[in-house]
């Protein structure tokens, strides 16, 4: 269970950076690509050392990487948009309400067990999402509100449901942090395209804070899916709980460091929902 509690712990620390983004005027797609530049060497330096990156193409899951690490690019950047003008608790309810995605892979794919206790857990959690994340002044007005709740719903359901496959099919567990930091380093790449259009089309420079921001998201962005990873192989616990408990951890105690840390505001409904998600988390957790 510590690897699960160490997953959630960085993900959290994830949006709380992402907030101090906006306090110190950082550039958030300069930010992101030196955060995976960042994760991509911690990965590598945490390998056997019998790895090469010039092997990668050799790998059974090198499609894999490739497809993971533009979803990261682009799902990441996104995440620390909404994060800055929606806040923490809806961020985080928006991403992890795709739980019901790798809930339904693991139980389709993998056959895994649906008792009344778990789906019970898993549909309160869902209700338990909509409750803590539904603001309606902010969501009124431009039509991309409306989209990107759905974007960061289907980009983090099938992004985490490739993980599962992944992680079971095609990496072993003796390359998981190669896989892992290869991820972050095809990301790296697909960034430097991103950022050189921005240099070039918006004059934008390079900025150093963008550097020391850079790094302090990256080692809660490794631990993230590295720890995942790691419950994810964990005998015993299936990967729908997994999911499960990790999304509406995460949403829980993302909503409370918001309301007391960042004061961001929450309804009686925004509070109601994080209660039923500490009810959820119960269910689940007496599934296992």
């Amino acid at each position: 269970m510590i690897w699960l509690l160490l997953s959630i712990s960085c993900s959290v620390l994830i949006f709380i950076v992402f907030k101090l983004f906006k306090t110190y005027s950082v550039d958030n797609l300069q930010a992101i690509l030196v955060n995976y530049f960042v994760a991509f060497g911690i990965g590598l330096a945490l390998s056997d050392g019998e790895q090469h990156p010039l092997n990668l193409a050799e790998q059974p899951w090198f499609s894999s990487v490739l497809i993971l690490g533009l979803l990261f690019i682009t799902l990441f950047r996104l995440m620390a948009w909404v994060s800055q003008n929606y806040g923490m608790a809806t961020v985080s309810v928006a991403v992890k309400m795709a739980v019901i995605v790798p809930v339904s892979f693991g139980v389709l794919y993998f056959g895994e067990s649906l008792g009344a206790i778990k789906l019970g857990g898993i549909l309160l959690a869902l209700v338990a999402v909509y409750m803590t994340s539904y603001q309606p002044k902010k969501m009124k007005g431009s039509a991309a509100n409306f989209w990107f709740p759905i974007i960061l719903f289907l980009g983090s359901g099938f992004l985490d449901a490739f993980l599962k496959y992944n992680e079971a099919e095609l990496v072993p567990a003796v390359d998981q942090s190669w896989f892992a930091s290869s991820i972050f380093g095809m990301a790296a790449i697909f960034g430097l395209f991103f950022v050189a259009y921005q240099r070039i089309m918006q004059k934008q420079k390079f900025e150093l804070k963008s550097v020391i921001a850079g790094l302090a998201l990256g080692i809660p962005n490794y631990g993230s899916i590295y720890f995942l990873l790691r419950s994810l192989s964990m005998r015993g616990l299936e990967s729908s709980s997994i999911f499960a408990l990790n999304n509406v951890g995460i949403v829980f105690l993302s909503a409370l460091l918001g309301y007391f840390f960042f004061k961001e505001k929450l309804s009686r409904l925004n509070l109601a929902g994080i209660g039923l998600a500490i009810v959820s988390i119960v269910l689940i957790a007496l599934a296992l």
